[in-house]
C-alpha cells in the first residue's frame, strides 16, 4: 500500500509540474500542439487527417475507428485518482525495450528501463508520449501540423479577388485589415513602399527599381545596352528612340533612309514614358507628325519602329500577355506562367495608311481601349471573344501545322533575355533599398510581358509591365447607365492559377529548404536546380493541379549565361559605390575603381579619368533631370567602362573589347596579375562580329548619343 502511495504522490507531483509548464508556455502565447493534449489522440487524428486529404480516408477499417473511439472515450472519462490503467500499467518501447508509464490527464510518459529491484528507472531526457528513440518519428509528425501561411492583403486593391481565390485554394490564413505582429506574406497593389513597416517576410514587389526601369525609356536603355554588345540575340525590340534628346537623330536618320530607299515608308508608334493603358499612343508616318511638345512641358516619351506584319486570327490583330514570376534576383530565378492571354482588336487589321493611322482599334491591342468598342465580345469560352486564352491560339496554330515548340522556345528565349537586361539596374535598386547587412524582406514579383507574334511566328517584345492587372472581373452595363462587375472567365482560370502557384512557391517552409540546401559546398544555382522539383513534390498539396509556372532560369543558365556580361559590370559598380544606400558612383569612386582596377597608365592618368568622369556624368544628369541624387548612373558607368575597353583594345570587336577589360578588372580585384594582352573568348554560333567602336568618348555609339540597334526582321 505504501508503494503504491508513493508512486501515485510521485505522479501527481509530475502532473503538477506539467500543468505549471503548460500554463506558462500559454502566458507566452505558444499554441500547443496536440499532441501534447493526448499523443494516442493526436497519432490517430493526424493520421485520418493526412488520409482524408490524400483521398483515403474512406478506407480505412471499421474495427480501427471503433478502437480510436474507445481510447478517446476512456480519456475523457474522469477519474478520481491518477493511478495506471490496471489493463495496460506500463507500456513498452519497441525499439529500446523500455517500459513507458502513461500519466492520465496530461498526456506525459515517463520512461525508463527496469532496475534489477524492480523499480523503473525514468530517462533522464523525456517527450510528450514518446522516448528520445522515437524524436525522428515525433518530429515528422510534428511537421507534418504546420500552422497555416499567413497574408497580409490590406494592400492588394485590384488582384485582391484572385488572391482571395488562391489563399482559399492553399487553406492558408488571410488577413484582409492587416496584422500587428509579422506575416509571412505581403501582397501589394502598386509598389514595395506600400507598406514602409516591413523588416521581415516576403513582398510580392521590389523595390522602386522595378517600376523606373520598366518605363519605357528605361526599358530601351536597358535593351539598347544589350544591343550594343549582342545584336542577333536581341533583335526581338523594335528599334527605339528616346523622345525629346534623340528627336533630331531620330529625324536626320528617318530622312537618310527614305533619300536612300524611295519604296522605304515606316510607320512609328509614339508611347509616352510614364503612360499606361494605351494612353496618350499613336502612329506617325513622320518625324514631323510627333507631337512632341504639349503647352510648355515636353513630354518624355519613346518612338518605335511599328511592326506592320503581325500574325493574324480571324482577320485580326492580338497581342500575348504573359505572366513571369522573379522569384528572386540573386540567385536569379524566373518562372513562366505556361497559360496566357491573348487580347484582341475589335476591327479587321489592315496595314498603315495615312487614312488609317487613327484606327485605335484596328492597330492597338490594349484591352482598355478595346473594351469601349461596340464590337468588343466578353465570352464564357476560352476559344472564343475578344480575350481568349494563349493556349487557344496555340491549338489552332497546330491544327494548321506551326511548330509549337519553337514559338514557345523564341518565347521563353525573349523572356530570359529581357529578364537578364534588366537584372543589373535591379540589383542597385534592391541594395539601396535593403543594403546589404539591414533587416528587410525578401522581394519576388510577377511581371505582365506584352509579347506581339509577327506573320513569321517570330516573337516581338512591345512591352514589360510592373503591375499587370490581377482583376478577374470586368465591367458590364446591366442596364441604360448602371454598371456592375461580373466574373470573367478567361481571367479567372489564368490570373488565380498564376497568383496561386506564386504563393506555392514562396511557402515559408519550402524556401527554408532552399536555404538549407544552398549552405552546401555547391553553388546555388546547382542548388536550386536540383531542388526545383522537390517544392512540388513534398511541400503542395495532392489536391491542387500541377503548378502553372515553369522555371526557366537558372534551368537553362547554360544557354543564356553568357549574356550576363552588363550585370558583371554592375557588380564592380557597386563594388565602388562607398556608402551603403547609394545609387550614384561618386568622383573619389571612381578614382578608387581605376586604380583597384591598374586601368591607369601613361596614356590614361587620373586626371584623364577625372576629367572623363566629368564629361560623362554632365550628359547624363542633363537626360535625368528628375534625379534627385548627384554622381555617376549605372548607365553613365557602362559607358564610361565600353569607353576605357575600346581604349585599351582597340583591334578587338566591342563585346571582346568588354570582356578583356573586365577580366582584367575582376582580376586586379581578386588579386590576380592579368597581362595587357587580351586572352581570347569562346564566341557563339549564332552572333557576328561587332565592329569596333572609336576611343573617343564623344562618338560613343551609346545610350547617352542615341546609338540605334537594328530592327527586328520582318523576311
Amino acid at each position: 500500500m505504501s508503494d503504491h502511495y508513493e508512486k501515485v504522490k510521485f505522479q501527481l507531483k509530475q502532473n503538477a509540474s506539467g500543468e505549471a509548464v503548460e500554463t506558462e508556455a500559454a502566458a507566452e502565447g505558444e499554441q500547443m500542439s496536440p499532441a501534447s493534449v493526448s499523443p494516442v489522440t493526436a497519432d490517430v487524428s493526424c493520421a485520418a487527417r493526412r488520409d482524408k486529404y490524400r483521398g483515403g480516408g474512406r478506407s480505412r477499417s471499421k474495427s480501427r475507428s471503433k478502437a480510436d473511439g474507445h481510447e478517446r472515450q476512456m480519456n475523457s472519462k474522469q477519474v478520481s485518482d491518477l493511478i495506471p490503467q490496471k489493463s495496460d500499467p506500463l507500456r513498452v518501447c519497441l525499439v529500446c525495450n523500455e517500459q513507458a508509464l502513461q500519466i492520465k490527464g496530461t498526456g506525459r510518459t515517463l520512461t525508463g528501463k527496469t532496475a534489477k529491484n524492480g523499480h523503473v528507472e525514468s530517462c533522464q531526457r523525456q517527450t510528450d508520449g514518446k522516448c528520445e528513440h522515437h524524436g525522428k518519428e515525433d518530429r515528422s509528425k510534428v511537421a507534418k501540423k504546420r500552422r497555416p501561411v499567413t497574408v497580409d492583403i490590406s494592400k492588394a486593391k485590384t488582384s485582391l479577388e484572385a488572391l482571395k481565390l488562391s489563399i482559399r485554394q492553399l487553406k492558408w490564413k488571410e488577413f484582409p485589415m492587416g496584422r500587428r505582429t509579422a506575416c509571412d506574406i505581403y501582397w501589394h497593389g502598386v509598389s514595395f513602399h506600400d507598406n514602409e513597416n516591413i523588416v521581415s517576410g516576403q513582398v510580392n514587389k521590389f523595390p522602386a527599381g522595378m517600376i523606373e526601369m520598366l518605363r519605357k525609356i528605361n526599358l530601351s536603355r536597358a535593351m539598347r545596352t544589350m544591343q550594343e554588345l549582342f545584336p542577333e540575340e536581341y533583335n526581338f525590340y523594335p528599334r527605339s528612340w528616346i523622345l525629346p534628346e534623340e528627336y533630331q537623330l531620330f529625324s536626320t536618320q528617318i530622312c537618310l533612309l527614305k533619300d536612300n530607299d524611295s519604296t522605304f515608308k515606316p510607320t512609328f508608334i509614339f508611347k509616352p514614358d510614364c503612360g499606361s493603358q494605351g494612353d496618350g499612343i499613336y502612329l506617325i508616318r513622320d518625324p514631323a507628325d510627333l507631337r512632341v511638345i504639349s503647352g510648355s512641358q515636353i513630354k518624355q516619351a519613346v518612338v518605335q519602329e511599328y511592326i506592320q506584319k503581325p500574325l493574324l486570327i480571324d482577320k485580326l490583330k492580338f497581342d500575348i500577355r504573359l505572366y513571369v514570376l522573379v522569384h528572386s534576383l540573386e540567385p536569379l530565378e524566373i518562372y513562366i506562367a505556361k497559360e496566357g492571354l491573348s487580347r484582341f482588336c475589335t476591327e479587321p487589321y489592315q496595314e498603315p495608311s495615312q487614312k488609317n493611322l487613327s484606327h485605335v482599334f484596328m492597330h492597338l491591342t490594349n484591352y482598355s481601349l478595346n473594351v469601349h468598342s461596340g464590337n468588343f465580345v466578353h465570352s464564357d469560352s476560352c476559344n472564343t471573344g475578344s480575350k481568349r486564352t494563349f493556349s487557344s491560339i496555340l491549338y489552332r496554330l497546330a491544327s494548321k501545322g506551326v511548330d509549337i515548340k519553337k514559338v514557345w522556345s523564341d518565347i521563353i528565349a525573349l523572356v530570359i533575355k529581357t529578364v537578364i537586361a534588366l537584372v543589373p539596374e535591379l540589383k542597385v535598386y534592391y541594395q539601396a533599398d535593403i543594403p546589404p547587412g539591414k533587416p528587410g524582406p525578401t522581394c519576388f514579383q510577377i511581371l505582365g510581358f506584352d509579347i506581339l507574334l509577327m506573320k513569321n511566328l517570330k516573337p516581338v517584345l512591345l512591352e514589360v509591365n510592373a503591375n499587370p492587372s490581377m482583376r478577374i472581373e470586368h465591367e458590364q452595363e446591366v442596364s441604360p447607365g448602371v454598371f456592375e462587375y461580373v466574373p470573367s472567365p478567361v481571367d479567372e482560370e489564368v490570373k488565380v492559377g498564376v497568383i496561386r502557384d506564386t504563393l506555392r512557391l514562396m511557402d515559408p517552409t519550402q524556401r527554408k529548404q532552399h536555404v538549407a540546401t544552398n549552405t552546401g559546398g555547391g553553388s546555388p544555382e546547382e542548388a536550386i536546380i536540383v531542388d526545383a522539383g522537390t517544392d512540388e513534390i513534398e511541400g503542395l498539396a495532392d489536391s491542387l493541379p500541377s503548378l502553372c509556372l515553369k522555371q526557366v532560369f537558372p534551368k537553362y543558365t547554360k544557354q543564356f549565361n553568357y549574356l550576363r556580361v552588363v550585370e558583371r559590370i554592375a557588380g564592380i559598380f557597386m563594388r565602388f559605390l562607398g556608402v551603403k544606400g547609394t545609387m550614384r558612383l561618386g568622383p573619389t569612386g571612381f578614382r578608387t575603381f581605376i586604380r583597384n582596377c591598374k586601368l591607369s597608365n601613361s596614356s590614361f592618368s587620373m586626371a584623364s579619368a577625372d576629367i572623363l568622369y566629368i564629361d560623362i556624368t554632365r550628359r547624363w544628369a542633363g537626360m535625368l533631370s528628375d534625379s534627385r541624387e548627384a554622381g555617376m548612373c549605372l548607365q553613365a558607368f557602362f559607358e564610361a567602362f565600353f569607353y576605357l575597353a575600346a581604349r585599351r583594345y582597340k583591334a578587338l570587336p566591342l563585346r571582346e573589347q568588354v570582356l578583356s577589360l573586365l577580366e582584367v578588372c575582376e582580376g586586379s580585384l581578386e588579386g590576380q596579375g592579368h597581362s595587357e594582352k587580351p586572352r581570347p573568348h569562346r564566341s557563339h554560333k549564332n552572333t557576328d562580329p561587332i565592329s569596333a567602336r572609336s576611343s573617343a568618348p564623344t562618338i560613343l555609339n551609346s545610350p547617352a548619343l542615341g546609338g540605334v540597334p537594328p530592327r527586328p526582321s520582318e523576311a
